[in-house]
């Protein structure tokens, strides 16, 4: 059960977990679903949908989406289709074009990208793409997600593009991508219900 909440600005800047032991990639897509309920301020009650059902359920957030994750049963609405900043929730669609990546092949978690911009180390030395991630989803941090952008497309301005051209391809037709970390931007936008789909695709 999942509470997607568009005004939540709460990510997991220090989670308690133990250093990455990953066999491959299955093990990090473990650790980004169970990081992924912070990001989003999932609460998972484990109480069945009757339960939800039975209870009114109220929010003073603007947008807010909650849906079954098994059935699709949307079980709140309230303005989920309504465009907003997304902050540091935008990192989901980083981190997924990231996984893209490491899926098809294109992409190491060992492959080390260059520093262009002052982060933890000095500008031009090399980090594996497995820590940046970390750095991503962990720390929720805005300079490693610059340089997983700029290695994978050259520019933040191009792996934005990306970005949208993919939330198009998940059925994310509202959502609109200027940057790589949720940086305030006014054509940086997404939804509520988009969010849910996104969501739904890095946990499957």
């Amino acid at each position: 059960r999942h509470i997607l909440d568009g005004r939540s600005r709460r990510v997991a800047a220090r989670a308690a977990s133990p250093p990455y032991d990953l066999a491959g990639f299955t093990q990090t897509m473990k650790r980004l679903k169970s990081i992924l309920y912070l990001l989003l301020g999932v609460a998972a009650a484990g109480l069945p949908c009757a339960a939800w059902a039975a209870t009114t359920i109220e929010t003073q957030a603007e947008e807010a989406y909650l849906v079954d994750f098994d059935t699709g049963a949307v079980l709140l609405d309230k303005n989920s289709d309504q465009l907003m900043p997304p902050s540091s929730m935008s990192k989901l669609m980083t981190a997924y074009l990231v996984f893209d990546r490491l899926e098809d092949g294109r992409l190491s978690l060992d492959d080390k990208l260059t520093v262009s911009s002052k982060m933890f180390v000095k500008v031009g030395n090399q980090v594996r793409v497995e820590d940046l991630l970390q750095g991503v989803i962990v720390q929720s941090g805005n300079d490693a997600c610059i340089v997983l952008a700029e290695g994978l497309a050259g520019s933040e301005e191009a792996f934005a593009e990306l970005m949208t051209k993919r939330a198009r391809e998940l059925g994310m037709e509202k959502s609109t991508f200027r940057n790589a970390t949720g940086w305030p931007d006014p054509e940086h936008l997404m939804t509520a219900r988009e969010l849910a789909i996104l969501a739904k695709h890095i946990i499957n």
